[in-house]
């Protein structure tokens, strides 16, 4: 019987309602899944939990506790067949993008999922996510950090939240469902990462300083000068459509050129979920790429961010950096 580790970081799926509105709360998430029938069904794979402390909102999720989550899956990756890590929505796909990067080698499933709605009320949305999410870790077609929600598993790394409200809360708008789950769960084997068959290699990571610039009409690009020195690593920059700036860049360019002779990668992304960053198809994005930034193509800003954590915590120089940060790794960008 395959044996599946839940790790409980927190989040909606596991709050309870307060004063101040609802919150986690130590010691009742055991309870609420004990309560689930279908957990302790004889079709179950065995599951243990693991609960994190503190539980956290998701918003208030760090690299600290990226580092906590990816040691608990490297310290018991021999232990047990897949893994289930519950957070909360907000952030998942920064974890679920941070977690593919620094498990290298994985070649087990690891599976992040939430709710939208409580366990604690009539209709949540976390039964079913629990349950699935359980049984794709226990299979045997996963080999990657995905992300099931509302009937679809979603690469982790190519996933970005959508709704806020809605139970279908994620989407991956440039790769397409690992599976989906109906009457049976179908899976697209074209989609799925090959089996690894190598060590698994934990890359615990720094918190190294990053920042990210939404493009807006208007914007004022010199109310950020103050902020592009030596200690900033990396930007993440979401222009407009292929990437394409205001102006002509000429406000802009001089504090990306600073930024770049102070080491700074810059990462272009595109503020469209769907399609990829093309530097230099339009004028108004060519003197970008002449300044040094890097395209992003297709990657989401949740997976540019956790990328740039990693490339900086493997201790690389920042042209090693810009090279990858154009190169595929975990499947996350379309090259």
């Amino acid at each position: 019987m395959k044996h599946i580790l839940i790790i409980y970081t927190g989040g909606t799926i596991g709050m309870v309602r307060t004063p101040n509105g609802y919150a986690p709360q130590d010691g009742y998430f055991r309870a609420a899944l004990g309560a689930i029938p279908a957990l302790a069904s004889d079709e179950m794979p065995r599951w243990e939990l693991y609960e994190m402390s503190p539980l956290l909102d998701s918003s208030n999720m760090t690299v600290n506790e990226w580092n906590k989550i990816a040691r608990l899956i490297a310290d018991n990756y021999d232990a047990y067949d897949g893994f289930v890590v519950l957070h909360g929505t907000d952030t998942m796909a920064y974890t679920a993008s941070a977690l593919s990067f620094m498990l290298d080698g994985l070649d087990k499933p690891v599976v992040l999922t939430g709710s939208q709605i409580p366990l604690c009320e009539l209709r949540s949305d976390g039964r079913d996510n629990i349950i699935t999410s359980i049984l794709i870790a226990a299979g045997d077609r996963i080999h990657e950090v995905c992300l099931y929600f509302g009937g679809s598993l979603l690469r982790g790394n190519r996933a970005t939240k959508y709704s806020a409200d809605g139970l279908i809360a994620f989407v991956s708008p440039n790769y397409p469902p690992l599976a989906e789950a109906g009457i049976t769960i179908r899976y697209n084997d074209a989609a799925l990462l090959p089996r690894n068959g190598g060590e698994l290699k934990l890359r615990l990571l720094e918190n190294v300083p990053i920042g990210v610039i939404k493009v807006f009409p208007g914007i004022q690009f010199s109310l950020f000068e103050s902020i592009m020195t030596e200690k900033l690593r990396g930007i993440v920059i979401e222009t407009f459509g292929a990437g394409n700036i205001p102006g002509n860049g000429d406000a802009l360019l001089p504090i990306i050129r600073r930024a770049f002779e102070n080491g700074t990668v810059l990462t272009v992304c595109s503020q469209c979920p769907q399609g990829a960053v093309s530097l230099g198809a339009y004028e108004t994005s060519s003197a970008l790429k002449q300044a040094g930034a890097v395209s992003g193509l297709d990657i989401t800003t949740e997976a540019a961010v956790a990328k740039l954590y990693y490339l900086f915590s493997c201790g690389y120089d920042k042209e090693t950096v810009k090279r990858e940060m154009e190169r595929s790794l975990r499947g996350e960008m379309t090259t």
